[in-house]
């Protein structure tokens, strides 16, 4: 039976989401709200101008064009409870409740939820003062010197609200980012002060319907601005999929002490958690691993590196994620790797122009095993596609393995230009030692 589907959202993370299901035979009309000019131009696609936090018009949608599934890309209609609002008109709908989102929507929820539950993860506290904060990191650093601390804005930040610090100086500029100038707003009224964790870092994200958890390909994101990892957090510069020192061995071990606990923990309380569980991981030098962050949702930009090597339906899990049959799905992946990199404005992660003018994206539709998502584009008056955001395209290369995907990713990118584009030249470093 043909269905019609609307994902919500309008970045790179959806475009991934609709090219994917576009592939699914069940696929009758493909929605998205409200899309861009890149999730318009596949097959069957239509963008929908509608915000993702308009939920009354989202709803009405999905009532007058038979939307047999919603999927739910970012978070912050996830943790302000589009799901509860599609549920209560019994609509069908890919994604976590408004409780279980506070995984996401507040780092106190997940941290005091992993503390009860046993999970691994950093020391902690909770502060809210400026002064006691001082006092608790001069305390830290006394006692852990050379050792780093972070300082994290307690609510959603666009990935951005998280500080690695290594002075006192650095904690009191990051706790005055947060908790003074209220550069995150609401987000910033509580902060986590949590050990500084040394290690390599995994992005592992699962399907779950509440009861089963089916672990996705492990992938590791690269959130700082520049290469080797230096500058600023940004929303993530570019991913790889999987990741060759992250073995089957520690997927399974963390299945059994982060993600299935974590599921558990959240269906006690009444409320089961139903969509993607995105843990941020961190591997010790000793194989320990411990939890960083969860999410609520589909990475970004992990998801534009793991779902192009899924061979399993999309459609055949959401809806049985959706409906809490995921038992009876079998999760396939082909082989190789994917590679993404992301093309940013200029200036960003601070600010940007936007506006400018892309040119290269025909020529790079005649490449082989190269899927360009569009993270941040608007169409002008003209007809032409400019940059409209910070993140402004996903280059994603296919290979047999990381080097053939890596090469085919990083020749898209050279055959993409606009003004002021800047990208790492490194994504995949930690897979080439």
């Amino acid at each position: 039976m043909m269905m019609n589907v609307l994902v919500i959202g309008g970045g790179g993370r959806e475009h991934t989401l609709v090219w994917k299901l576009a592939q699914s035979p069940q696929i009758g009309r493909l929605f998205c709200a409200p899309g861009n000019p890149g999730i318009a131009s596949v097959r069957n696609a239509e963008s929908v101008p509608i915000s993702v936090t308009d939920f009354d018009g989202l709803t009405k949608f999905a009532q007058e064009n038979n939307v047999a599934l919603t999927v739910v890309g970012p978070e912050t209609p996830l943790i302000a409870g589009i799901v509860d609002a599609f549920e209560a008109k019994g609509l069908r709908i890919f994604g976590p409740a408004r409780e279980p989102s506070q995984l996401e929507g507040s780092k106190v929820y997940a941290k005091e939820l992993m503390r009860k539950c046993g999970i691994p993860t950093a020391d902690f506290v909770v502060q809210s003062d400026l002064g006691e904060s001082m006092t608790y990191a001069r305390e830290y650093f006394a006692v852990h010197p050379g050792k780093k601390l972070v300082v994290k804005a307690e609510g959603e930040a666009a990935g951005k609200g998280v500080m690695v610090c290594d002075t006192l100086d650095e904690v009191e500029s990051a706790l005055r980012r947060i908790l003074i100038d209220r550069e995150f707003g609401d987000s910033g009224s509580r902060v986590v002060l949590e050990e500084g964790l040394v290690g390599r870092e995994v992005s592992l994200m699962a399907f779950t319907d509440g009861v089963t958890v089916l672990p996705m390909l492990p992938a590791q994101d690269h959130k700082r601005a520049r290469d080797g990892d230096e500058g600023p957090n940004t929303g993530g510069m570019g991913a790889y999929a999987p990741t060759p020192f992250f073995t089957q061995e520690m997927v399974d071990r963390a299945l059994e002490i982060v993600l299935k606990p974590a599921v558990a923990a959240i269906k006690s309380t009444g409320i089961p958690y139903k969509g993607v569980l995105y843990a941020g991981l961190m591997v010790e030098p000793d194989g320990n691993i411990k939890v960083l962050e969860f999410n609520c949702r589909f990475g970004d930009p992990e998801t534009e590196v793991v779902l192009p090597l899924l061979d399993t339906d999309l459609m055949d899990i959401m809806v049985a994620v959706a409906d809490a049959t995921l038992r009876d799905i079998e999760l396939r992946w082909r082989d190789g790797t994917a590679v993404t990199v992301v093309m940013a404005s200029g200036g960003y992660p601070g600010s940007y122009e936007k506006g400018k003018v892309i040119d290269g994206l025909e020529q790079v539709q005649e490449l082989s095993d190269v899927v360009i998502f569009h993270s941040g584009t608007e169409r002008d008056a003209s007809g032409s596609i400019v940059t409209g955001g910070g993140r402004v395209l996903s280059v994603t290369g296919v290979g047999s393995d990381f080097n053939q995907a890596r090469a085919r990713a990083y020749a898209a990118v050279r055959a993409v230009h606009f003004e002021g584009a800047h990208y790492r030249t490194d994504i995949g470093h930690q897979a080439m030692a």
